[in-house]
């Protein structure tokens, strides 16, 4: 496994905005994210949520990503469009929901799939809620912390 990208989100683009327009804080890319056991990442808008949260952090497939831009013929958006935190290469996100695993010398505990919303059929194309079904990601706590950066497992 691989990690190819890390981003950071500032603020919610679609929570609160349901029957509305998405908001317009933009995803930022970031050279290292850090994480911190039982409160997610630093500058995220996930930190601090509330306790005991189950998506501290968020991990998204490019294998997903490039299945739905080959099933949907859209090769110009890239995979910060889900607003995941970290997109990896080579790992079934799925094997660890429930488990616990470690990254780098970050411990975590994968709590779920992340569900693919209907926003991400504004985010990506028409159809892409439905595509993404059971591929929308993981959703982990953060058990040890540390800092996370792209490269090898």
């Amino acid at each position: 496994m691989e990690i190819l990208h890390l981003f950071l989100s500032l603020d919610h683009n679609y929570v609160g905005h349901f029957g509305g327009p998405a908001g317009t804080t933009p995803i930022v890319e970031v050279p290292e994210i850090e994480c911190v056991a039982g409160r997610g990442i630093r500058g995220d808008r996930y930190f601090d949520h509330k306790p005991d949260y189950k998506g501290q952090i968020t991990l998204f497939e490019i294998e997903a990503h490039q299945r739905l831009c080959e099933s949907f013929g859209i090769f110009d958006k890239g995979p910060e469009v889900y607003r995941r935190n970290v997109i990896v290469a080579g790992q079934d996100l799925n094997e660890w929901i429930g488990r616990e695993f470690e990254i780098q010398g970050v411990r975590f505990l994968g709590t779920e799939e992340s569900k693919p919303c209907l926003w991400m059929n504004e985010a990506f194309c028409p159809g892409a809620e439905k595509a993404l079904l059971g591929k929308g990601g993981l959703r982990a706590k953060i058990l040890a912390g540390g800092v996370l950066r792209p490269g090898p497992m």
